[in-house]
């Protein structure tokens, strides 16, 4: 049954709104995230990204401080085990490429399924950016599930994945996978998830973290993964977004993956990433 949500009556306020296309994406203008009155637009700003999945914000100088700060309104924040642990604020991530550094986040994915309650959103934050490429991309998974054949939405439906850190992390961090493994051992998702707020249905695989569907043979789970990745590479369901310093990018981690173009080796790109705590995820029948 598809789900009767109609994101088009959500109130998103005064606040002044330029969608980026049909499917996914919106750049708020006229707001300084670090102004007195940002408190007081919080519910505004909310129901902009439950509307349009991923919101933009240009012109941002913000500290380290007034990032987390602005992220807290949402919710708790996570720390994210890549981060240095001598670092002052340890809910910043850090992620800088340059000529010593090719970038390594030009896959499709949603950040940290591998944890047992992956993020509710990311707030990106560009502070040096190349003088062109390093574009991030952004698809909406519940059109996605939407485009699946009415027999294979039945199908995902029932079944569900492993998600494993170790994936990207274990030779990020130099480190064994059964070490990492000690911490954040592999978790289960289910194919499809519902997302908590709006309720819609989402493809809930990514070619980052998801080792292996369970209960069909490594073959079939092979095939079908790749089947379900393929959904992301949809143009028609896509926006992208080209980065300025200043820029901010709000994503919400349970209806879309993104994909960081990796085209401005070795230009440097220097982004902060303040990630918000989310909830396990299910599927309601």
């Amino acid at each position: 049954m598809a789900t009767t949500f109609d994101r088009a009556k959500l109130d998103t306020g005064a606040l002044d709104i330029k969608p980026m296309t049909p499917a996914i994406g919106a750049e708020i203008q006229g707001i300084d995230l670090a102004a007195t009155d940002t408190p007081s637009r919080i519910p505004d700003i909310r129901a902009a990204l439950l509307k349009y999945g991923v919101i933009f914000f240009r012109d941002q100088d913000l500290t380290q401080e007034q990032h987390i700060a602005f992220a807290r309104h949402f919710g708790q924040l996570e720390v994210h085990p890549a981060t240095p642990k001598n670092q002052p604020n340890p809910e910043v991530l850090r992620i800088a490429h340059g000529p010593k550094s090719r970038g390594q986040e030009n896959n499709w994915h949603s950040d940290v399924t591998w944890r047992e309650e992956p993020s509710l959103g990311s707030i990106l934050l560009a502070r040096e950016v190349p003088e062109c490429g390093g574009d991030t991309c952004f698809a909406n998974m519940h059109l996605a599930y939407e485009r699946l054949s009415e027999q294979m939405k039945r199908f995902c439906e029932e079944l569900t994945a492993l998600h494993d850190i170790a994936r990207v992390f274990a030779k990020r961090l130099d480190k064994a996978p059964a070490d990492l493994h000690e911490r954040f051992p592999p978790k289960r998702h289910p194919v499809i998830r519902t997302h908590p707020e709006t309720g819609e249905r989402v493809v809930y695989v990514n070619t980052a973290f998801t080792s292996h569907i369970e209960g069909i043979s490594a073959k079939e789970s092979e095939w079908l993964l790749d089947h379900l990745y393929a959904t992301a590479k949809d143009v028609e369901i896509q926006c992208r977004f080209r980065w300025q310093a200043g820029s901010i990018a709000f994503w919400d981690n349970r209806l879309c993956q993104h994909l960081a173009v990796s085209d401005y080796f070795p230009a440097r790109r220097v982004m902060e990433r303040v990630t918000i705590a989310g909830d396990k995820p299910f599927f309601t029948p």
